[in-house]
């Protein structure tokens, strides 16, 4: 897979991006806020994030996807190691990342790429979201939020 920010002026791949924010609102807000980057496969767009300066020395990993057929391929995990490479070259000291208390999935890849635990942010998604989202038969209500030490290697 080739990795690459996305050009001024080329569109968002709002398709994917909508895979792991259902909302619209939101994914444009922070979309013109940070950096998009995409992965291409034979020069189609299959997988994407977002990173977002938030605080010194921090930035934030607020959208990984990646095409629905192509899932369990290892394509996350290397969007993920490119948003940790990006984050370092740009000096930052921590990368954070927050993701549904239902994904499974997810909670487990950014562990494997070395993010640790550090809260609940409760209700995070009854606060910001219009509209119920379920996921693995749940109703998702709480972010966990994560963090990797880009110091320690």
């Amino acid at each position: 897979m080739h990795i690459r920010e996305l050009n001024p002026g080329e569109p968002l791949p709002l398709d994917l991006l909508l895979l792991a924010d259902p909302s619209e609102r939101l994914v444009k807000a922070y979309t013109q806020r940070g950096n998009c980057f995409v992965g291409e496969v034979d020069g189609a767009v299959i997988g994407v994030y977002v990173l977002l300066p938030t605080r010194p020395d921090t930035m934030e990993l607020v959208n990984v996807a990646v095409a629905e057929h192509l899932h369990g391929q290892g394509y996350g995990k290397q969007l993920v190691h490119h948003a940790i490479a990006q984050a370092r070259r740009h000096g930052c000291a921590t990368l954070e990342v927050g993701t549904g208390s239902t994904g499974v999935a997810q909670l487990t890849l950014y562990q494997k790429c070395g993010f640790r635990m550090t809260g609940i942010d409760r209700d995070f998604f009854i606060r910001h979201y219009e509209e119920a989202i379920y996921e693995n038969g749940m109703r998702l209500r709480d972010m966990v939020r994560l963090s990797l030490d880009l110091h320690n290697p």
